[in-house]
């Protein structure tokens, strides 16, 4: 090793974040060893590597003695005076030895040090990478397909698609490119492991964020998201300034905002509600395209939060959706358990508005509605609710 071989060790540093000093201190430990595995274990030895000119150095102590009794260990006082006339009985003595064909047994562990190094970094770096990354979309390259699970390469690492994490209306081949969410990384022997996710909602949260400028800016936020992966997805939105339509800042101009976001999920539907603070006003919104007549709500728990909403009996599979989805996705995207009714419905089920109330005790139906039911305890002050735009391609 050479002054050559630092300034290498130093390019190293600057291009893979590896720590020079730690490379050299790998090395000295690691030729120590291999010199003891050569020449005797002996524990007086130490290597030393010079930072200056790369000049591996062994250097073996031995304590200065009257009587000599092991000439590894031990000096006598007449030798160590013949270095230095100020040694006295009890020090100790360093000095360099130079074993034959040591050269050739240092460059080799040092290379493979180096090496081993390197390769700990890089998989230590791409690790800190992704792990960052994770919750992010990250665009990979298919490299090949085993029993279903999509193998890609994400940067310099592999990234594993489960057949879990695929959307079954999508179909894809070895060499495309595509757009997934990473939602988990972990360390591996031979590098982190990135799991990806093509049916996760985070993934539609984070096309939304790249393209509306109001989501990324904090101006429109995501207040809730539910997603049935190729089939429809439902989205929350609110704006922090009164003069933002969070609505049409997601759908663009002419549709083109929200129409390349389903492009890139292969034609999901997706339904863009307004989010309202007040639970009855949320519930008719996300419940749309169907019309809401009333709304029951009962606050059981902070966890469980039951409502109750009252449509037109032609609308009822509308508002249910095909085999419930309408309103399952309705009920993830508000954080309700939503209960689907018409009047007549409402009606003969014996419906106990005692239950459905406000946290003031009050009953709640935000709709102008003059067919409430006579039995209900106490009088529902109709109110108005706005005719949200719902953005739905």
């Amino acid at each position: 090793m050479n002054k050559d071989f630092l300034d290498a060790l130093t390019e190293l540093e600057r291009e893979k974040n590896i720590s020079k000093e730690d490379i050299i201190t790998a090395i000295e430990d690691a030729v120590e060893l291999a010199y003891k595995k050569n020449y005797g274990n002996y524990p007086n030895v130490r290597v030393l590597v010079d930072r200056e000119d790369g000049e591996v150095l062994v250097l073996m102590s031995k304590e200065v003695v009257s009587e000599v009794e092991d000439d590894m260990m031990e000096v006598s006082l007449e030798e160590a005076r013949s270095y230095d006339e100020r040694y006295e009985v009890g020090d100790v003595i360093e000095y360099q030895v130079d074993p034959k064909d040591f050269g050739r047994i240092a460059a080799q562990t040092a290379k493979q040090v180096v090496v081993q190094r390197i390769r700990e970094a890089e998989r230590r770096n791409s690790y800190d990478e992704f792990v960052n990354k994770q919750g992010e979309i990250v665009t990979a390259k298919i490299e090949r397909i085993n029993n279903g699970t999509m193998f890609l390469s994400v940067g310099n690492s592999e990234g594993i698609l489960p057949l879990s994490e695929q959307v079954k209306t999508e179909s894809f081949n070895v060499g495309d490119r595509i757009k997934v969410y990473v939602i988990d990384v972990k360390k591996a022997t031979k590098g982190p492991q990135i799991f990806l996710s093509r049916s996760h909602p985070g993934l539609v949260r984070r096309l939304f964020e790249l393209e509306v400028p109001e989501i990324s800016d904090g101006t429109v936020e995501i207040k809730g998201i539910a997603r049935e992966a190729g089939s429809r997805t439902k989205i929350a939105v609110y704006s922090h300034d009164e003069n933002v339509d969070p609505v049409g800042a997601c759908v663009g101009n002419r549709g083109t905002r929200v129409q390349s976001i389903v492009d890139e999920l292969f034609g999901e539907k997706i339904d863009i509600i307004v989010w309202d603070e007040d639970p009855a006003v949320l519930i008719s919104n996300v419940l749309k395209p169907a019309e809401v007549e009333g709304v029951y709500i009962n606050y059981v728990s902070e966890k469980e939060k039951m409502a109750t909403a009252v449509v037109p009996e032609q609308q009822l599979s509308l508002a249910i959706g095909r085999e419930g989805q309408n309103v399952r996705l309705a009920a993830r995207v508000s954080g309700w358990k939503i209960d689907i009714k018409s009047k007549s419905q409402l009606e003969d089920s014996g419906f106990d508005f005692d239950e459905y109330e406000d946290q003031d005790g009050q009953a709640v139906d935000v709709l102008n509605d003059e067919d409430v039911p006579a039995d209900a305890p106490l009088d529902l002050e109709a109110a108005e609710v706005e005719n949200d735009v719902d953005a739905e391609a």
